[in-house]
């Protein structure tokens, strides 16, 4: 007989789905799983938490358009119900935050298992699965001959709009006195930049990206309004929604930041999402390249005029903010603000290499200071705001590049909170010999911090439980020796020249990681918000 384990069996069905990727941490039961993955062919990276592990499979997962799969390991079945070690109905559980949960019944029905996890994660609404497997199983053996092998799921089915739903957006688009185009997520997932690009320069419509649709088309497209991104929502009276989501992150559409008259043209392939909280006026329900392709067969014939006091009073905004951006990038003083060290930054920074942040006022302010030339080359916390995503983010992201041999740099841009949610993985990095570049923006605390005259002060007057400000961390602590305690280069930042030296020298460097820990003003913010009234609505 031609025997084959259980870890065997995961193995070979995740190779034959085209998994080629395996993030995790190993213990009992499943550390034969993770070797046989690798005698499959299969890349495994060892990561240092379980999170950040589940960060970089769902990162290469975006990043390759195969979504991940979770593997747990569970305790053996002939221990059910008696109190094994860390016996969970982990099945069941994962079914709440899952597109599909299931162990597989018996070896013989682990392939066809692994199949369908791979099939419903990127089939629909791409997303998370999770495949649960006994630990009696996994050293398990059987004929191979016994086993149902099933080959690799075919490609998600393409769907396109209801015509009748075509016909009413262009309806729209033509009648419109304020067009704007809103880039989601979604789109960059379905490799929907040339379609898009496409759509853009043809009716001359401008747009403005979400933070993880940003580089579908590169920031600095003349079409591109995320400068004036407040403005333009407010008074846009049909918007085009491309892959994105009228949730927290585009204040869910309502006054008083939108219009309460706008017009919503909604291209998603999830019909559930269609008319979430404003209800759609056309409502395209199909896979972004192909409805847009649609909409390019018949909306070619007409152009928005780039004359127009809709173009006039979006550049007008571009440009205002614009100057007050620079003002503050341009101060001198030290220690330095936000604005400055992302203006030097920006300044030495590939146009190609991949960026990945993470933070409150960093990622905030990052966002609108680091540009994206590129389509799927941000990564941030996204729409649950997750912090200690940025370390396993750029490790997927670094390692396929790698295999790829295709030289970009990842450069993680970390608040000094979010680095130390996941801070440890960049022992992960040094191990792989993963030249990521860390810049951690250090301003002492979760928002805002203090300085070290003021904590010395603070620590006189008695117990720093009931003292120290909750937001409060340790004042400039030295993150950059943790990076240098595993063999990569740590740099310690106080100057714009240090900045720029210690940057440009790490991106000289292809052979190791590097951090850079930049200390800024504790008291630095974002720039301050306008106020304007605008016929009845106040404008940010």
């Amino acid at each position: 007989m031609d025997e084959v384990t259980g870890a065997q069996l995961i193995a070979e069905a995740l190779k034959s789905q085209n998994v080629e990727y395996m993030f995790g941490i190993v213990g009992v039961p499943i550390i034969e799983v993770a070797m046989a993955a690798q005698a499959a062919g299969i890349k495994y990276v060892g990561m240092r938490n379980e999170q950040a592990a589940c960060y970089a499979a769902s990162a290469i997962g975006y990043l390759t358009g195969r979504p991940v799969i979770v593997i747990g390991g569970s305790s053996d079945r002939n221990q059910e119900t008696t109190g094994a070690f860390q016996e969970f109905p982990q099945v069941e559980a994962c079914r709440l935050y899952s597109k599909f949960s299931a162990r597989p019944s018996s070896l013989e029905m682990i392939p066809a298992v692994v199949e369908k996890a791979v099939r419903s994660s990127i089939y629909g609404r791409p997303g998370a699965t999770y495949i649960d497997i006994a630990g009696d199983m996994v050293n398990a053996k059987i004929d191979r001959a016994s086993v149902r092998f099933v080959s690799c799921c075919p490609a998600p089915p393409v769907s396109q709009a209801d015509s009748r739903e075509i016909t009413q957006a262009v309806r729209l688009l033509r009648a419109a006195q304020r067009p704007l185009i809103i880039i989601g997520k979604g789109a960059a997932y379905a490799r929907a930049e040339k379609e898009v690009r496409e759509l853009v320069e043809v009716t001359g419509i401008p747009f403005l990206p979400t933070p993880m649709g940003k580089g579908v088309l590169s920031d600095d497209h003349p079409n591109c309004v995320a400068a004036a991104r407040s403005r333009a929502l407010l008074q846009a009276d049909v918007i085009v929604l491309l892959g994105a989501r009228l949730n927290w992150i585009l204040h869910f559409g309502f006054p008083p930041r939108f219009s309460p008259h706008v017009k919503i043209i909604q291209v998603d392939l999830c019909a559930e999402e269609l008319s979430n909280n404003v209800r759609a006026a056309s409502a395209l329900l199909g896979d972004i390249v192909a409805v847009v392709r649609q909409l390019l067969e018949t909306v070619r014939s007409w152009r928005f005029p780039s004359d127009s006091q809709w173009w006039l009073t979006l550049k007008e905004k571009m440009t205002a903010n614009a100057q007050i951006s620079k003002s503050l990038a341009l101060q001198s003083t030290l220690p330095m603000n936000y604005y400055t060290a992302f203006h030097h930054i920006s300044e030495l920074l590939p146009k190609d290499c991949i960026i990945v942040s993470e933070g409150a006022n960093t990622m905030d302010i990052g966002r609108t200071m680091l540009l994206n030339y590129l389509p799927r080359h941000r990564l941030d916390a996204g729409t649950f705001g997750t912090m200690g995503v940025g370390p396993g983010f750029a490790i997927a992201a670094a390692v396929l590049e790698q295999t790829q041999k295709s030289a970009q740099r990842v450069v993680c841009i970390e608040g000094d909170s979010a680095f130390g949610f996941s801070g440890m993985e960049v022992e992960t990095m040094c191990r792989y010999k993963l030249p990521i570049i860390i810049i951690v923006i250090n301003n002492n605390g979760i928002y805002s911090g203090v300085d070290p005259k003021t904590w010395k002060e603070m620590e006189k007057m008695g117990d720093m439980t009931t003292i120290a400000p909750p937001v409060t961390l340790l004042p400039e602590a030295q993150y950059e020796q943790v990076m240098s305690a595993f063999g990569g280069r740590g740099y310690l930042v106080r100057t714009v020249e240090e900045l720029r030296s210690a940057l440009q020298e790490s991106l000289d460097n292809t052979q190791m990681p590097s951090l850079l820990n930049v200390l800024i003003d504790p008291a630095s913010d974002r720039k301050q918000q306008s106020h304007f009234v605008l016929r009845s609505y106040t404008c940010y």
